[in-house]
């Protein structure tokens, strides 16, 4: 465990990205995204698109795009962005939690912490990925649907914090791309990334903000027992 996993402060409040944080998803999106791009004539690569999951769906949709040389409008982003969520959800039908959910959301709730989600997911892609977690008790989520920017943009994470009824710079934010990274320093928030479920890199995590990086949420759990 890095040592200074410990030298956290203790959250007033801790909140969670989904796909890759949580559940092991995020080849699941890879491939979602793989063929709807394709459908929609933008040929690409999964190492273009690993480092893009966890973006806003729509700017990741402009951004493959882009490297055609194309500028995609509203509309079209909104369509191509709703065939991937699509796909997913086909596609998603057992995901798996990521090693430590059950022991840290057990660790958050013996301290009384209140905790919530807070995806870029669409909300109709949510429930099956939640469910799989297997919780004693339905977690607070803020999804895409709650603000008009997704991550990068700390929108998400401001409204999870004004939910919980929380100061933001009280709050963790734990992810696994550089998008939870940015937007969680731009909210003001202590960003750690994990990388058990991750498409990118301990060292792209810490280049993106992320104050601490832990492989798994075991390390989490364990330091909060100790303390």
């Amino acid at each position: 465990m890095p040592a200074e996993v410990d030298q956290l402060p203790l959250p007033d409040a801790v909140l969670f990205d989904l796909d890759g944080t949580l559940v092991d998803t995020v080849e699941t999106r890879i491939e979602a995204w793989l063929a709807a791009m394709n459908e929609a004539g933008f040929a690409t690569t999964r190492d273009r698109l690993g480092p893009l999951i966890g973006l806003d769906g729509k700017r990741l949709a402009r951004e493959i795009a882009a490297l055609a040389g194309v500028s995609l409008d509203e509309d079209r982003a909104e369509a191509i962005d709703k065939e991937s969520g699509e796909i997913y959800e086909h596609l998603n039908h057992s995901p798996r939690p990521l090693p430590g959910v059950s022991e840290l959301v057990a660790a958050i709730d013996a301290r009384g912490i209140p905790w919530a989600i807070a995806t870029s997911s669409r909300k109709d892609q949510v429930k099956t990925s939640v469910t799989a977690l297997g919780l004693d008790h339905e977690p607070e989520i803020v999804d895409a649907s709650h603000v008009e920017h997704a991550k990068p943009e700390p929108d998400l994470l401001l409204r999870a914090a004004e939910e919980l009824r929380v100061d933001p710079a009280r709050c963790w934010y734990i992810g696994d791309s550089t998008w939870d990274m940015v937007a969680a320093a731009a909210a003001a928030m202590v960003p750690i990334g994990v990388t058990a479920g991750s498409a990118v890199s301990a060292e792209a995590l810490r280049g993106a903000g992320a104050g601490v990086v832990v492989g798994s949420l075991v390390e989490l759990a364990d330091s909060l027992k100790k303390r």
